[in-house]
């Protein structure tokens, strides 16, 4: 398997990509992300889209009424939404659904530390302005560590999760340990066919 951080940025080439591809190849590109990311974990995929069902409805209303062409339903005047607009939100929902199955394939294939690995990695580029990229991963394998199991326990009883927001966490005793692995043949012509991606659909 590629790193980490290579499988994370074949994620965002693809992410890249699904934004200039037209009709056939983004309904292509999203169906194979889609079958792929339920093959390997469904329960993943659906968390990802139930979550954010009401944004990809609310996507694809707004696009559907603000949009300006010739009205759906023609009695119902400036208060149809347009062919124009339904194109346009559902390219969007496509758009938004190959990057949400993109997502689940990646966090099937990663574990937490291997995660946190593939942010530490790219986040190099911080070293060079002074930044610190440790103190940047253990604040979002925190983070990660708490947002999971708070999301489930909203969900089951979200007044006592709103108690327990406003207490002051207790981080004594807890470390993170970041995994260190080298870059590989495979991990060099993934970038090369990532960057060949993103130059063959944007070119």
């Amino acid at each position: 398997m590629p790193h980490p951080a290579i499988q994370i940025l074949i994620w965002i080439s693809l992410s890249i990509s699904a934004q200039a591809l037209s009709a056939p190849g983004l309904l292509a590109l999203t169906v194979a992300l889609f079958i792929a990311a339920a093959k390997l974990d469904s329960r993943q995929l659906f968390s990802l889209i139930r979550r954010t069902r009401w944004i990809l409805l609310s996507l694809l209303i707004v696009y559907a009424y603000s949009t300006p062409g010739v009205a759906l339903v023609a009695e119902l005047g400036r208060f149809s939404p347009t062919l124009e607009g339904l194109w346009d939100g559902l390219m969007q929902l496509g758009r938004l659904l190959s990057m949400l199955s993109g997502l689940a394939i990646l966090l099937s294939l990663l574990n937490q530390a291997q995660f946190i690995c593939g942010i530490h990695a790219l986040a190099y580029p911080l070293n060079w302005f002074g930044g610190a990229r440790e103190r940047l991963a253990v604040r979002l394998a925190l983070t990660l560590q708490y947002a999971e199991p708070a999301m489930r326990d909203t969900a089951a009883d979200w007044r006592r999760s709103i108690h327990d927001a406003l207490q002051t966490p207790s981080l004594s005793g807890q470390y993170v340990m970041l995994e260190q692995s080298a870059l590989k043949v495979i991990d060099v012509l993934s970038l090369l066919l990532c960057a060949t991606l993103i130059y063959g659909v944007w070119a």
